[in-house]
């Protein structure tokens, strides 16, 4: 292998092959962000770390909804690949040649929270606009059917949105100015619906069949996209909606997209639903080798290689982004004991040439993180067509 240890004091790292990133970029850019009510100023970074992804505005503005993805998703699995999934997409919409990224601006937490509750009918609506006058009826989740048990209501009436997030793409003006240009929103519906009838009781489950979710889903977004042309920044700006399933509390892989749609500047009319068929898989798994056989089998011999090299590690395990049936990406997680630095430098070189053999010629997107129990040891990481990865050994 021909790979070149170098020290990053900088970075507090060892590193192989690439001892420094590769960013490239223009200039750092100061303009002017203006809006319908405001003129702010904005700086474009210098730096862009890659063509995946997008420049973000600085300063940074947090978005006015911040917090609440942690509160409504099941897994940290589904609220990474609801947000970053969403940029992926998005860029189908809106290209980061042409886009600088920023956070919702326009969806705060109370208008969110608002909408994802359940629409209210009959005495619960009633004792909503006793306590609060100025109570707006917002809930976008079906109100709990009027009779029977609570189980049989919850079981008719289950609630689909789970959450919404709105990013924010603005474009160049001119010169010196630039504006909101694009919307995103994402609205990550239940697959299981997830409900105690009394507090302290046992959790029950609905589990929501494909077909229903995306029937729901896409009456939701009707009715989102008509909220969003009621106000007065968004009136005539063009938004892209996009439908995720969330995967159950006890999935080890994260949920999927299933559908989005683009809504025209200056109109709340949808346009047609294109399916996104995306979907992620474990290996080792019997799903992955009844699904994806052949990319089983070849993680079944990449991982018997680790093996029968090196024996002090508690498992090899992956998990792949799957487009239209085709790998596009995989992640993979080696835990090892750790005994010194100089067997962390041996495992990872070993493990880099393991990569290209079995990896370096395919189109994909690898990542193999090295992990001990005193934190991340190493990472590999591949990009289609490198001759070579980068390789990175952290410090202690």
């Amino acid at each position: 292998m021909k790979k070149i240890l170098c020290l990053a004091a900088a970075a507090g790292m060892l590193m192989l092959s690439a001892c420094a990133p590769n960013f490239g970029g223009e200039e750092e850019q100061e303009m002017v962000q203006k809006t319908d009510k405001s003129k702010e100023k904005a700086i474009i970074p210098k730096y862009n770390i890659s063509d995946s992804y997008y420049k973000m505005v600085l300063p940074f503005k947090a978005g006015k909804a911040r917090g609440l993805t942690t509160e409504r998703l099941n897994t940290r699995l589904d609220i990474d690949e609801f947000e970053t999934g969403m940029m992926r997409l998005a860029q189908d919409s809106f290209s980061t040649d042409d886009y600088l990224f920023q956070e919702g601006q326009y969806l705060d937490e109370d208008t969110v929270t608002s909408w994802l509750a359940r629409k209210k009918t009959g005495d619960d609506l009633k004792k909503a606009e006793k306590d609060d006058k100025n109570f707006k009826n917002l809930g976008l989740n079906p109100a709990l059917s009027g009779s029977g048990s609570t189980e049989k209501q919850n079981e008719e009436s289950p609630v689909y949105l789970a959450h919404m997030l709105e990013h924010d793409y603005l474009v160049r003006k001119d010169k010196d100015t630039i504006e909101l240009g694009g919307v995103v929103i994402g609205l990550a519906l239940n697959s299981v619906y997830y409900y105690r009838e009394n507090v302290g009781d046992p959790q029950k489950e609905v589990t929501i069949s494909d077909k229903k979710l995306r029937q729901e889903g896409e009456k939701i977004a009707e009715e989102v996209a008509k909220r969003i042309r009621n106000m007065d920044d968004l009136k005539n700006i063009p938004l892209t909606i996009m439908l995720y399933k969330q995967a159950p509390k006890s999935s080890i892989v994260p949920g999927n997209f299933i559908a989005k749609t683009d809504v025209k500047a200056g109109t709340s009319e949808l346009g047609g639903w294109a399916k996104i068929n995306e979907e992620y898989t474990f290996f080792p798994s019997t799903e992955g080798s009844e699904k994806h056989p052949d990319d089983a089998e070849l993680f079944k011999r990449f991982k018997n290689k680790v093996d029968t090299y090196f024996p002090n590690y508690t498992g090899v395990v992956g998990t792949a982004l799957y487009k239209d049936g085709q790998m596009q990406d995989m992640k993979i997680n080696i835990p090892m004991q750790f005994y010194g630095k100089s067997e962390v430098i041996a495992f990872t070189q070993f493990l880099t040439g393991e990569v290209m053999d079995y990896y370096g010629k395919s189109g994909l997107n690898v990542e193999i993180n090295i992990n001990s129990s005193a934190g991340q040891e190493a990472v590999i990481l591949k990009k289609p067509g490198d001759k070579e990865p980068t390789v990175h050994i952290y410090d202690s």
